[in-house]
């Protein structure tokens, strides 16, 4: 059972940055490829980035590609989301969450085995 806990969400006006962080308990988090969704109130939980086992890839969804960067360090059980030019309608609930698919699969959220508790990011207009 790997545990995930998520740091980092806040509130931000318009414009300004957060930087989301994922901590694994598990030792074999560097055998899991990582995700991060988010749920604003009403709508379903959706993709926003994701990245391989090795870090060797990334994807992310288009509405933040140029904003937000996913990142990894496997020494530290920890992925990391970057999350620049902030927008009202980045604001919901974001999940890490780590499982064991293919590179087309990581954008499902069937994908994934293990989710954290999810942290607020709250962007203000």
């Amino acid at each position: 059972q790997v545990q995930l806990v998520e740091f980092g969400g806040g509130l931000v006006q318009t414009g300004g940055s957060l930087k989301l962080s994922c901590t694994a308990s598990d030792g074999t988090f560097s055998s899991y490829a990582m995700g991060w969704f988010r749920q604003s109130v009403g709508k379903e939980r959706e993709f926003v980035a994701a990245i391989t086992w090795s870090g060797d890839n990334t994807y992310d969804q288009d509405s933040v590609k140029g904003r937000f960067t996913i990142s990894r360090d496997n020494r530290k059980n920890t992925v990391y989301l970057q999350m620049n030019s902030l927008k009202p309608e980045d604001t919901a609930v974001y999940y890490c969450a780590a499982g064991i698919a293919g590179w087309d699969r990581l954008r499902a959220v069937n994908s994934y085995r293990y989710w954290g508790q999810g942290t607020q990011v709250t962007v203000s207009s």
